[in-house]
């Protein structure tokens, strides 16, 4: 496997000692938001990656639709067409598209939109792949308009158009591309402009996890980890993870830290319960900013419709952070509601913080 990355700036000669800076801090990062940290880039969340579908838990009929187009591909001797996968982060992204590479037989380079500002990064990307490797793309939503130009005959005829020279003498010369499977993935299936969304054959959309499938993806982080847990810390983790798995392997490192430092021994529930209130996780998987948010809704504008503006006013955090992190899973379990007037919070957002709904809440319950 060949992890292709942006080139250091010279300009920046200590950009690998600010890195040891922040891996130094991991409390600096909350544990609920899905974004990988420093800590999880460190080679040891390779160890914890399934390499194959059969270790892979969890998104059945994603996995299914996937195998057989993997069979059908090995068996007409072909490459696997282009795949596009959505969805929130942390589901498994990134993990699907190197079980792709590794069922194919072939390797997988690894890159991100943003890394690819200028054409020549793409161009470069594109001539060092092999017939049959797989080109994942993250975020492939902020491709720039020029890079995304390149990607279409790139895509659809295998072919690298390049301009030489300017004006009246420039010219156009195509050179061929070995076949190859590129695997975009993105948080924002809209952004994609239609033309590149059209020249993936597949399109798959990667739900939220169960808890029973967290406490199993749990179970076996733990052994892999080698760390010792019952069946009900496995559990009580799973529950506290917003159905994301790299959520729920975050929080057991931290639990895994507490029982080390407390000598507590075995993982059990008492042992997660009171090791994530310590973190402020509560058993639906709220951190102190969700809580401080509806209960900001529900003391300071009775409830809501409140607009997010105020919303960002009031917590003081800004209007994308609430909007893209927080208000999803808030909205997903049933505490937040998006009216045309305002956000408005459900009388079991009320429930759960204590509060008293008024009655026209109380009607719905």
């Amino acid at each position: 496997m060949a992890i292709i990355s942006s080139k250091q700036d010279p300009n920046q000669p200590n950009k690998q000692r600010s890195d040891t800076v922040k891996r130094d801090r991991p409390l600096s990062q909350p544990l609920l938001k899905p974004e990988v940290t420093a800590e999880e880039k460190e080679p040891q969340e390779d160890s914890i990656r399934p390499h194959r579908f059969a270790d892979y838990i969890g998104q059945k009929e994603l996995k299914e639709v996937l195998n057989i187009a993997i069979k059908a591909a090995l068996g007409r001797n072909e490459t696997l067409d282009h795949l596009l996968l959505y969805g929130p982060p942390g589901l498994g992204k990134t993990t699907m598209s190197l079980i792709l590479a590794a069922e194919m037989g072939v390797d997988c380079k690894i890159t991100s939109a943003p890394a690819l500002e200028r054409p020549r990064d793409i161009v470069g990307l594109l001539n060092s792949l092999k017939p049959g490797d797989v080109l994942f793309i993250d975020e492939i939503h902020r491709l720039s308009r020029m890079t995304e130009e390149i990607l279409y005959p790139a895509m659809e005829d295998f072919r690298l158009d390049i301009t030489i020279g300017k004006g009246s003498s420039a010219k156009t010369r195509s050179l061929p591309l070995p076949k190859y499977t590129l695997v975009g993935a993105t948080t924002r299936v809209g952004a994609l402009s239609s033309p590149l969304r059209d020249r993936f054959g597949l399109i798959q959309r990667l739900r939220f996890y169960a808890h029973d499938e967290l406490t199993l993806i749990v179970l076996r982080t733990a052994q892999l980890l080698q760390t010792s847990i019952t069946n009900d810390g496995a559990e009580e983790i799973a529950r506290r993870s917003r159905g994301t798995p790299r959520i729920a392997n975050r929080l057991l490192k931290r639990v895994r830290d507490y029982a080390q430092v407390k000598n507590a021994g075995i993982i059990d529930q008492s042992i997660a319960s009171v090791a994530l209130e310590l973190f402020q996780v509560d058993p639906c998987g709220l951190d102190w900013t969700d809580r401080q948010m509806l209960s900001v809704m529900i003391e300071q504008f009775n409830g809501g419709p409140v607009g997010l503006e105020t919303m960002a006013a009031a917590t003081g955090e800004d209007t994308q952070t609430i909007e893209e992190v927080y208000e999803p899973y808030l909205m997903q379990i049933g505490y937040l509601n998006r009216t045309p007037r305002g956000r408005v919070a459900s009388a079991a957002a009320y429930k759960h913080l204590g509060f008293t709904p008024p009655n026209q809440q109380l009607s719905l319950l």
